[in-house]
């Protein structure tokens, strides 16, 4: 029997020697390699051609193999409606450079799995890369693509090199089926603008006062930068952070951020210092100074760190609740100035120099005092902001003297979490291996002194432990278990998160949203058990759990993870769609899982890889180490890219399509921006 005469359904791919061909020869697709015998079959049948190129160590081709190509519903779509060729880049780059160029000409973008649609002569007619199993997130599903394409084939031969435009849009109207939330790409873009639009252009954050350092609406603008490329996001949030660095919200003595500010011009704080504020704004800063390159980020920073060591550390390691707002019964009083009092500490000549830089005047600006502040705009030369720092050295000298306010050291888990992961990323990013250091000795507090078997507890103090622990203790601190495993590469973290997440699903789980109660289903009974997905003055739990299920599944390599986050985000994004702004965390979550860069750094060399990769805004990035094979578990996809590997390398995969092994650490980020423009 000749090929043209054998069943439709024989896959002809066990003779082939390419091991990425090889590793679909058990597909139930009836897939052709690449030749005249299978173009002669698309020409005898007038079948269109599906064309599938990949690679061995392509982490998304495997993705798309397991979803698709190894679902015999889906394999009966495609042997019915095409002649399925597939091609190892390879093995014929030749192949591979045509019709990538063509994805390219046709508007879409490029990268493996390329998936591209051909006329039975082989001319490329539209395409994509990887395509999800079923309808989600503004993406159609493959078999609904699949079928549309056939029908155009079918139905409108003579019109298929016109037909783009109607085919994209029935594809669209598929994407988005009636009675269903779908939140994509486009819909995220739609968000930010929308949030673009309430932010103060004066003086930063939301217009109005009272004004409240929202790092979850700051970071989805960002992230709206970093998908359009559109600086407009950016300098939004480099302006608000520049605005709270230099107001009275942030203590320019003693180093740390105010709750918020009660006017418009982040000038007059609501004092009370919490810890789960200055984590938030102690992740973005980094990201800040990486754009800008605006020294005043870092140096925010490296004292707001300081202050942390200072007055929030408990000898054990981990991070104090807050430091009330009020001493001697007095709201501020601690932090405020007369203008005799610097003159007095600073003498005539400092004093009148301190006074114009931090707006210290006579009648002052708070309730006869004076908050210190750099709102503003002057020039400082380096001379000056030497003899200014030692200026506020003497005065934080005299102001130590003072009636402290309250200090509650009581420790919280899923506070002490946002902060670790929040000292991991700026000391990853910063270059302050000391922080990471002290992010680890609270890891190790908690993970000892705040559990009970596979379980956290939420409060501890005086060595008593309020157990068990809330949903948002669970995922903080898994957060930060998974930010540390990717800083260090040390395995024990992974392992304990995962502990941690196979508990959380099992004490927590929501089977009504695929997401997270708030409290555990054994804790104290309550009136009703609370389920609220919306952020508050922290992020929700469900966000940072999605976030952890994105990053465990490419961390892992077991898609069951993503899988989970796909069930969290259909179920909690259906019930939110009339208020998403209230659920900024989730919608974070959810740019992470369209458009993470997954990087697997491998060989000899890899540290050099990791370093480089681990440079980059954490925000998006995902960085796995493998120097050797043996470092995953053998049913990682990326033994794959390890095999591959002739040396060192990264292998970067940007929102679902993955590029060629990237052989220089300082090409990584080079990569991940061209991925994203395309």
């Amino acid at each position: 029997m000749s090929q043209s005469q054998t069943p439709p359904t024989e896959n002809r791919l066990a003779q082939e020697t390419s091991p990425y061909l090889l590793q679909h020869k058990d597909n139930p697709v009836a897939w052709w390699p690449w030749g005249p015998d299978a173009l002669g079959e698309a020409k005898r049948t007038g079948k269109p051609i599906l064309l599938s190129v990949g690679y061995a160590a392509c982490h998304w081709c495997h993705v798309m193999a397991h979803e698709s190509f190894e679902d015999r519903a889906t394999a009966a779509v495609m042997n019915e409606l095409f002649v399925n060729i597939k091609v190892d880049r390879e093995e014929r780059p030749d192949i591979d450079q045509i019709y990538m160029a063509a994805l390219h000409h046709l508007g879409e973008q490029g990268g493996w799995p390329l998936t591209m649609f051909l006329t039975p002569n082989g001319e490329p007619v539209w395409g994509g890369t990887y395509f999800p199993p079923t309808s989600r997130y503004g993406r159609p599903a493959f078999t609904d693509v699949l079928r549309e394409v056939a029908r155009l084939f079918r139905e409108e031969p003579a019109k298929i090199g016109q037909n783009r435009d109607a085919l994209m849009e029935r594809l669209r109207e598929r994407a988005h089926p009636l009675g269903k939330v779908t939140i994509g790409a486009a819909e995220l873009d739609r968000i930010a603008t929308q949030v673009g639009g309430a932010f103060d252009p004066v003086h930063g954050g939301m217009r109005g006062a009272p004004k409240f350092p929202n790092a979850a609406l700051y970071e989805l603008m960002w992230r709206a930068g970093t998908r359009s490329g559109a600086e407009r996001f950016f300098d939004a949030i480099t302006h608000t952070l520049e605005r709270i660095c230099e107001g009275g919200i942030y203590d320019h003595l003693g180093g740390g951020f105010s709750r918020y500010s009660v006017d418009e011009k982040w000038l007059v704080p609501h004092f009370e210092k919490m810890l789960y504020d200055n984590a938030q704004l102690l992740d973005l800063l980094p990201l800040a100074y990486a754009r800008t390159t605006n020294p005043l980020f870092r140096e925010r920073a490296r004292e707001t760190v300081t202050w942390l060591a200072q007055e929030m550390t408990i000898w054990e390691g981990a991070f104090c609740s807050s430091l009330d707002a009020d001493s001697e019964g007095e709201e501020g009083k601690f932090y405020v100035w007369s203008q005799a009092e610097i003159a007095s500490t600073l003498g005539e000549d400092d004093a009148a120099f301190f006074a114009r830089h931090y707006d210290v005047t006579g009648g002052g600006n708070f309730e006869g005092h004076t908050i210190l502040n750099r709102l503003q705009k002057q020039e400082r030369s380096a001379a000056d902001e030497t003899r200014l720092a030692a200026l506020r050295g003497q005065l934080l000298g005299v102001r130590s003297s003072r009636v402290r306010p309250g200090l509650d050291d009581k420790i919280l888990a899923d506070w002490n979490g946002e902060m670790i992961a929040a000292l991991v990323h700026a000391g990853t990013m910063f270059g302050e291996p000391a922080w990471i250091d002290r992010a680890r000795r609270a890891f190790e507090f908690i993970a000892s002194d705040m559990t009970k078997g596979d379980r956290l507890g939420h409060s501890w103090r005086a060595g008593r432990l309020l157990y068990p622990g809330l949903a948002s203790d669970f995922a903080q601190m898994i957060r930060a278990g998974l930010a540390l495993y990717e800083a260090t590469g040390q395995g024990h973290y992974l392992d304990l998160a995962l502990t941690w997440q196979r508990a959380f699903d099992r004490h927590y789980a929501n089977a009504g949203n695929g997401g997270y109660y708030l409290t555990a289903a054994d804790a104290e009974g309550l009136v009703v058990r609370p389920s609220s997905t919306s952020d508050d003055a922290t992020p929700n739990p469900n966000g940072i759990a999605a976030q952890n299920l994105v990053r465990l599944a490419a961390l892992t390599g077991d898609h069951a993870w993503r899988d989970k986050a796909d069930r969290l985000f259909d179920g909690v994004l259906a019930g939110a769609a009339d208020n998403l702004l209230s659920h900024a965390s989730l919608l974070n979550a959810l740019d992470l899982r369209l458009n993470a860069a997954e990087i697997v750094v491998t060989g000899p060399g890899h540290a050099r890889f990791a370093e480089a990769a681990l440079e980059l805004p954490h925000l998006n990035v995902i960085v796995l180490r493998a120097g050797a094979a043996s470092a995953l578990p053998a049913s990682h996809p990326a033994q794959a890219k390890i095999a591959a590997a002739t040396g060192s390398a990264a292998f970067v995969c940007v929102g679902e399509r993955c590029s060629l092994p990237v052989s220089e650490p300082d090409r990584i980020a080079e990569t991940i921006a061209a991925m994203r423009a395309s």
